[in-house]
């Protein structure tokens, strides 16, 4: 992106590859890293009732929530994102943000990874969450 803006704005002479090519690596990072920062807790959530409940009130608003909501969420994120993805690859589909016309089909599998990925993260707090409902101690 550093490149695109000196290229735009010193030389006056932008160019639509590295344009396109820092959104396509940007947007792999985010969906790539999903998983991750689930893992560590650092999606936002609302915290005005949620910081003050115990860990076992915690759990359980996690597993209804995940069970109700994002279970249900992600699956139809991960159905699209593959169909998308194994459309492109069947159609050889090029992005037409620019005139440069990349192949969309890389980018569009890292985001189908990455849904997947982010889901077997949820399912693994899920797992843990439920275990300590069950044993009424944090898994380790």
């Amino acid at each position: 992106m550093a490149y695109e803006v000196t290229m735009r704005y010193v030389f006056d002479a932008p160019t639509m590859w590295a344009y396109e090519t820092s959104i396509m690596i940007g947007g792999s990072i985010f969906a790539l890293g999903w998983a991750y920062v689930h893992r560590h807790k650092g999606h936002i959530r609302v915290d005005v009732f949620y910081e003050r409940l115990s860990p076992k009130g915690k759990a359980i608003i996690d597993v209804i929530f995940a069970s109700l909501f994002l279970f249900p969420l992600l699956i139809v994120l991960i159905d699209a994102s593959v169909s998308y993805a194994w459309r492109a690859w069947l159609i050889n589909e090029k992005s037409v943000e620019t005139y440069w016309y990349p192949p969309a089909a890389p980018f569009r599998t890292v985001v189908a990874i990455g849904f997947c990925l982010f889901l077997l993260q949820c399912i693994a707090q899920f797992v843990r969450d439920l275990y300590l409902l069950a044993k009424n101690k944090p898994y380790d």
